[in-house]
């Protein structure tokens, strides 16, 4: 089976290897594609604080966009390179479907939920560390993990709504800082009821989501994301898969690819698809059997 990684950060965002390093490695595992997927200046645009992107910084955003040109030359004929974005939405602030993203002649744009806001408080990311996730739900929602997540699925439901991206990334993130359930219960109906429409959102939307490994990768989860639940209600809905590692280093370009076809094929899935650049202003994806 063709595999690639559309989902790549380097070291000019929050990775830590360079754009060349990456295609070399990716090459060298048999990927069929890479795409870079660098976050997009949240600082610039909202004020709220990122520091560990890098991509805030106007010289280093023009720099990836620089050095990605280059190695779509460098590797032509041999790794298909992509130049893509991973887009911020933050309610009322930024999202994928702003002008500005929509005429950066991107080859892809990620629709992305890391922030929440709180009614109280300072917005704050849900993938962070344990314990600035923990100070946040206690600072901005009086402790009430399950309001957290229902903010969390809120603004997802409203990033797919409001369309301009390609694929929908980890739908279900907020798990990361979960482990042995000490936030919540993913088989809490009431959990379950949040998350559920974000499968009959995406099939109307009429693009893919992913199947992310990037959790697992950075051994943060025992699974990928979506939740196995939550992909069977994905696969119910229509929606194609698009498997990712989310890389934040070379070596993670294709971590646990076996695991996600597994989840894919337990989820009734017998195919999943595979970026081929845009035709006309949308998204070619290529159906390939698991």
């Amino acid at each position: 089976m063709k595999l690639a990684c559309i989902h790549t950060h380097t070291n000019l965002c929050d990775g830590t290897d360079d754009i060349e390093s990456c295609c070399r490695i990716a090459y060298e595992k048999g990927l069929s594609a890479i795409g870079f997927s660098g976050h997009s200046p949240v600082t610039k645009k909202t004020g709220i604080p990122a520091l560990w992107n890098r991509m805030n910084e106007d010289e280093i955003f023009s720099r990836y966009f620089d050095e990605v040109r280059a190695a779509k030359k460098r590797w032509e004929g041999k790794l298909p390179v992509y130049l893509g974005l991973e887009v911020e939405y933050v309610p009322g602030l930024t999202g994928p479907a702003d002008r500005e993203y929509q005429e950066l002649g991107l080859d892809y744009i990620i629709g992305a939920v890391h922030y929440v806001i709180p009614p109280r408080g300072e917005i704050f990311a849900v993938d962070n560390s344990p314990e600035k996730v923990d100070l946040g739900i206690r600072e901005g929602f009086g402790g009430d993990v399950m309001a957290m997540a229902a903010a969390y699925y809120d603004a997802m439901a409203a990033m797919i709504r409001a369309g301009g991206f390609d694929f929908l990334a980890h739908p279900d993130l907020i798990k990361k800082n979960n482990s042995a359930s000490r936030m919540f219960s993913e088989d809490d109906m009431n959990y379950r009821e949040m998350a559920a429409p974000l499968a009959a959102l995406t099939a109307a939307a009429g693009i893919p989501a992913e199947i992310n490994t990037g959790g697992m990768n950075r051994g943060r989860t025992i699974d990928c994301y979506p939740s196995p639940w939550l992909l069977k209600l994905f696969f119910e809905q229509g929606v194609p898969m698009v498997i990712n590692a989310d890389a934040h280093q070379a070596d993670h370009l294709d971590g646990h690819y076996e695991e996600a076809r597994q989840a894919l094929l337990a989820a009734a899935y017998s195919e999943t698809v595979l970026f081929q650049g845009k035709k006309e202003g949308r998204a070619v994806w290529e159906k390939l059997k698991l």
